[in-house]
């Protein structure tokens, strides 16, 4: 046999042995098989948003996958290979996390902070094991699906416990300055990152969309500082007032990093509250704390609808308590939830497909009993729940009416809805507003007309219409008043009552004597409203 053909044959013996040592290691494993089959869609018109098998996935963690990866490229076919070690060589993949704290320690990213400020708040969590764990309790609906936002950002895993400092964890959380939400956004800055509030949502409390918008926003943050500190001290305090607490360092000579600015109190312990959660999530036994398991996988499936829906049937058809349901879907804040403004609704995972199958076999008719009215004008609270069928105190209690108020045209408002109805219009859903004005106490009262007075002078005086003065007085708009005529008016209440004024030449109402008489409020027969109050339409820009 030639040298040639014997070291071939050595070479191929020895490559055997080699493969038959053990397991690849090294080798990426296969995926989970699924088959992509078409959404089902339900005769009522709802579907199920996602089109895999309705069982929950292990994803793969990411640290996992890139390892992977990199011993595939060491035993490159290009790459020498050492034949005495390559028998005895133990490659270890990395295994997936335990649980969900796990990937979020894996992930951490964000430097330290290590002051005074962050071992006070250490003490103050560690001598409240009990609301810590209802705390961590409560973030078991939305934690893996904000990490696995993170994650795809390539944004610090930690992020993911700033709601514990916002809010608690509780998506229905309202502060003092109107923040609301796991995210604490403002009204104005909702809007800016297109977070609708309107009569029947709040995409404040929305869990994927104030996701969105609060990773949005810190990234935006970050962007602007260069740094996570800073970055989570705008979103607290507010992005301008830590650019100008950043100038003014720079121009006294001082440092400008987040221990080193003049910040309130607030904002000031703001960090070392993330900081010390962090250090507890890191190690919760050397703070005395028990975190609840939460498993590395989603909790929620997407559930898309296409008929308007009430929230009470819903939940009974996913077979899930109302407080849990609407624990998924917090930005929902009416009974019913209008399917043009809210096209996905959020089930427990193995509940959506239990949705499905009892919708598909639900023979109760209508799925809704509630719908849209929009107010054709100004009218009394009471007016209107008689124009829909309702009583006014239940019309005042489902839409949230103060008393001594006018409902302003335009508003939408929640009413029965009968059978022949359709759904609300888009329009409708993404625009309804409520809108209200205090409601006047009128007075009646009597002017004497001067010569030459018309019902629209006397409409132009006392500001309002001239087909209003016709009504009151039952003329025509274009009547003309003879001199001394006694012409009836609606004054606000404290305004000429109980006496009788005379104007002077030249002065306001020249000519004009007005003798008040008692009577009752006239606000809808008189159709006189008040502007809103600016103190009240005002909204005023609190954190971020």
């Amino acid at each position: 046999m030639s040298l040639f053909k014997i070291a071939g044959l050595a070479a191929v013996l020895l490559l055997g042995a080699c493969a038959t040592t053990g397991p690849d290691t090294t080798a990426t494993p296969s995926p989970q098989t699924t088959t992509s089959t078409p959404a089902p869609r339900s005769s009522d018109g709802l579907t199920l948003q996602s089109s895999r098998e309705l069982k929950r996935p292990a994803p793969a963690p990411a640290a996992a996958a890139r390892a992977t990866e990199r011993s595939a490229d060491n035993n490159s076919p290009l790459s020498p290979i050492d034949t005495q070690s390559l028998s005895s060589r133990t490659v270890v993949a990395l295994a997936p996390p335990a649980d969900l704290w796990e990937r979020i320690r894996r992930g951490y990213a964000m430097p330290d902070l290590q002051n005074d400020l962050v071992h006070d708040r250490e003490q103050w969590y560690a001598t409240r094991p009990d609301y810590i764990f209802r705390m961590t309790e409560r973030s078991k609906k939305y934690l893996f699906h904000i990490v696995e936002e993170l994650e795809v950002r390539g944004m610090p895993t930690e992020l993911a416990l700033l709601p514990f400092i916002e809010s608690a964890f509780n998506p229905q959380a309202v502060s003092g300055a109107k923040a609301a939400g796991m995210w604490q956004f403002m009204p104005a800055t909702g809007k800016y990152f297109e977070l609708k509030q309107n009569t029947f949502r709040d995409d404040r409390r929305d869990v994927l969309a104030s996701t969105r918008a609060a990773l949005d926003y810190l990234q935006k943050l970050y962007g602007m500082f260069g740094d996570w500190h800073l970055a989570l001290a705008a979103y607290n305090w507010g992005e301008g007032s830590v650019q100008r607490a950043v100038g003014k360092n720079k121009r006294a000579g001082l440092a400008t990093s987040y221990v080193d600015l003049n910040m309130p109190m607030e904002t000031r312990f703001y960090v070392p509250k993330l900081q010390a959660v962090k250090n507890i999530v890191s190690n919760p036994a050397q703070f005395g704390s028990k975190l609840p398991l939460i498993e590395n996988h989603p909790y929620f499936q997407t559930v898309t609808i296409r008929r308007d829906i009430d929230v009470a049937l819903a939940a009974k058809l996913a077979e899930v308590p109302v407080d849990d349901f609407k624990a998924l879907n917090p930005s929902i804040n009416r009974p019913v939830i209008l399917a043009a403004g809210t096209p996905q609704i959020l089930l427990p995972w193995d509940n959506a497909e239990v949705f499905q199958s009892n919708l598909e076999a639900f023979g109760g008719g209508r799925l809704a009993s509630w719908t849209a009215w929009v107010a054709p004008t100004t009218q009394r609270p009471a007016d209107v729940a008689k124009r829909v069928g309702m009583s006014e105190s239940e019309l005042r209690s489902m839409n949230n009416i103060p008393p001594r108020v006018l409902i302003r045209a335009g508003s939408t408002l929640l009413v029965p809805r009968s059978a022949n109805m359709q759904d609300v219009t888009v329009k409708v859903a993404d625009n309804g507003q409520l809108s209200l004005a205090p409601e006047v106490v009128l007075k009646r009262s009597t002017v004497r007309a001067s010569k030459g007075e018309t019902v629209a002078s006397i409409a132009r005086k006392y500001k309002v219409s001239a087909a209003t003065v016709a009504e009151w007085n039952k003329v025509s708009a274009s009547a003309s008043f003879k001199a001394g005529q006694h012409v009836v008016v609606y004054l606000p209440a404290g305004k000429g009552h109980a006496r009788t004024v005379s104007a002077k030449a030249g002065g306001k109402h020249a000519g004009t004597k007005v003798a008040a008489k008692s009577g009752h409020a006239a606000a809808a027969k008189g159709k006189v409203t008040a502007k809103k109050s600016g103190k009240s339409s005002g909204t005023k820009l609190a954190r971020h």
